[in-house]
């Protein structure tokens, strides 16, 4: 059999290229062919070429955002959760074989309607994760600028190149909720959402709505277009080169431009501000308690949907900050979702090395790389063979991580980075604190899971 699949995760990073690695295992296991072209943070690789795709007897999407099919007509097409690539690498595959032709006879359409009808929630995901995926690098890029300037000019950004960075990194700043709400847009109606999406995304911006008003705004233009576009299904064929310069974006922007003025900008820019108000009066017990609830959602799963919400969350509350400020629940979730990774590497490669495989102790290597990354899925191969063991040890480190990070009054200016960001001079706050705390969560996690592993 010869196989193609695309991979995509909401960060474009790790699980993009584990999901790609574990279908090329499956398929070599089962003696298939297999070309993966993954969708990462830098652009697309291993690009399917036409002939490949012309060759190929089934097509596997294996992805948390959303992916353009157009390509894949007349082709078996199976979509799965990259998590399910990860974790069921020939199940998909054998799966794949019996999925419906995309694009083909009306039957197999409506089996494809009735599927999608029945997972509404994880088409709902597959746009939010898609609009967060371009938001980031805007959010990482502002954070990172901002904290330069600080470096070169001191807190008021004193001197032309630290002025230089403060404008730059406010402009990226100001830049992510366009990027929000065009890209959740996108998602739902391809192209012709990201003008209304994007406006959506700016109105938020001067509204003060924030990240909820772009998320809620990218939805709603991504809909809008769709509606348009169902309203104008029977335009005369002489006026349909109007449809896409003209009568989508205008209607759709007065459609999306008007609820979010009138209908839904005040009530979330009163959310958001609760929001940010609760966060900048947080402290002692309640701040500890978040502590422990953001770091244990960051391991339990591993970056999957609950590590994914406290994620968000965390996001949610730097982007609510000003220029400058760092916030503590990013912190927290950030060195949280560093613990899994790191501790797994200190058990398999220094504490515990008997009671691991060979090949863990060499993804344990890996996994200090992807630990100091941010990366929490340098965890999973771990918690694949054994994942009562690893989750619960590893869910306990991270909560501590997370209080412990509270508790020292840590602050973060941006929401990637890991270690490495720690270097630089503002985008933290108690740097040695959070380094400390990220210590005592890896430390306890490694030696839970180290005195609980059985011999090999």
């Amino acid at each position: 059999m010869k196989l193609i699949a695309i991979t995509s995760c909401s960060t474009g990073i790790a699980h993009t290229y584990m999901a790609a690695e574990a279908l090329e295992i499956a398929a070599k296991d089962i003696g298939w062919n297999i070309k993966v072209e993954t969708q990462g943070s830098v652009g697309a690789k291993n690009v399917l070429t036409q002939e490949d795709i012309e060759a190929a007897d089934a097509v596997v999407i294996a992805a948390s955002t959303s992916v353009n099919k157009d390509r894949f007509h007349g082709k078996r097409l199976y979509e799965v959760d990259v998590n399910d690539a990860i974790k069921n690498g020939q199940q998909v595959l054998k799966d794949s074989l019996q999925a419906p032709i995309y694009g083909g006879a009306k039957q197999t359409e409506t089996i494809k309607v009735e599927k999608e009808s029945n997972n509404n929630f994880k088409g709902i995901y597959a746009h939010l994760m898609t609009g967060v995926s371009y938001m980031i690098p805007f959010v990482v890029a502002g954070g990172i600028m901002t904290a330069l300037s600080f470096a070169f000019g001191g807190i008021n950004s004193e001197g032309a190149i630290a002025e230089a960075f403060k404008t730059i990194g406010g402009t990226a700043m100001g830049l992510m909720w366009a990027a929000l709400g065009g890209y959740v847009a996108f998602s739902i109606s391809d192209r012709p959402g990201l003008v209304p999406g994007m406006v959506a995304g700016m109105l938020a911006s001067s509204s003060g709505s924030g990240f909820l008003g772009a998320l809620l705004g990218g939805f709603i233009a991504g809909y809008s277009v769709l509606g348009v576009k169902k309203a104008f299904v029977k335009l005369p064929e002489k006026f349909e080169g109007l449809m896409p310069v003209l009568i989508i974006p205008v209607l759709s922007c007065i459609i999306t431009g008007f609820l979010m003025v009138f209908v839904v900008g005040k009530p979330l820019t009163w959310l958001n501000e609760t929001l940010t108000s609760w966060l900048t009066s947080m402290s002692g017990a309640s701040s500890v308690v978040l502590g422990v609830i953001l770091g244990a959602m960051m391991a339990i799963d591993l970056a999957g949907p609950i590590g994914k919400a406290a994620y968000f969350f965390g996001v949610a509350s730097l982007t609510a900050l000003t220029q400058g400020q760092t916030s503590p629940v990013m912190a927290a979730v950030m060195l949280s979702g560093m613990v899994p990774p790191l501790a797994m590497a200190l058990s398999s490669t220094v504490l515990a090395k008997k009671k691991y495989t060979r090949d863990e102790r060499e993804s344990g290597k890996t996994a200090w790389i992807l630990g100091l990354s941010f990366i929490s899925e340098g965890a999973i191969p771990f918690a694949v063979a054994d994942p009562i063991r690893v989750l619960a040890s590893v869910t306990v480190g991270s909560a501590i991580t997370g209080a412990l990070s509270m508790i020292f009054n840590c602050g973060l200016a941006v929401p990637h980075g890991g270690f490495f960001v720690l270097l630089i001079p503002g985008a933290t706050s108690n740097v040695f604190m959070m380094i400390l705390a990220l210590a005592v969560g890896t430390v306890v996690s490694a030696l839970l899971v180290s005195l609980w592993k059985k011999e090999k």
